[in-house]
């Protein structure tokens, strides 16, 4: 199995938002990088099969954005615990329950994200692991999601994938579209 981890795009600034916490949406900025996160996920070659959010807005039009050009056949699932709030053994107990020969994309929040990459490598969380919003790491269960038994493939800042993106989409248009 492999868990690719990846954080909600920019979101207007809770200071700046009069609704629900749930329902703060990311901004133009925050949707354009997502896209391009979108396009060096792309790149690497991830093909997930199955794609879970946070119900959260920001989350979940994270990961709408990702389906467009990761895999448009998908549905985004919600998943409660991918919520603010939930705990890394909530999201254990999913991903259990998915197939060995899953990709499953879980966008959420930090420091959820954070710690659940610490026990998933490290076997508890660890301080200092979090990823920046648009950004993802790709972790691979050989033997299922068990606790210090996952293997880092890659932890990308939202930067070098936009630099992935913008990459193959040159080499793209150099072969002229194929």
């Amino acid at each position: 199995m492999d868990c690719l981890l990846v954080r909600h795009g920019i979101a207007i600034e809770s200071e700046n938002w009069d609704g629900s916490e749930e329902n703060r949406p990311l901004t133009e900025k925050g949707r354009k990088r997502v896209r391009q996160a979108a396009a060096g996920l792309a790149a690497l070659g991830c093909k997930p099969t199955r794609l879970c959010s946070s119900p959260f807005v920001r989350a979940y039009d994270t990961a709408r954005l990702l389906r467009t050009t990761l895999c448009p056949t998908l549905k985004v699932e919600t998943r409660d615990e991918l919520a603010v709030g939930a705990s890394f053994e909530q999201i254990l107990l999913f991903l259990r329950s998915c197939p060995a020969d899953s990709m499953v994309i879980c966008v959420g929040h930090e420091p959820l994200l954070g710690e659940l990459a610490g026990v998933l490598l490290c076997g508890k969380p660890i301080t200092g692991m979090s990823l920046k919003k648009s950004g993802a790491a790709l972790i691979h269960l050989p033997d299922g999601p068990k606790p210090g038994q996952g293997i880092l493939r890659w932890w990308l800042q939202p930067m070098h994938l936009r630099v992935l993106g913008k990459r193959m989409s040159a080499e793209t248009e150099e072969d002229g579209g194929a």
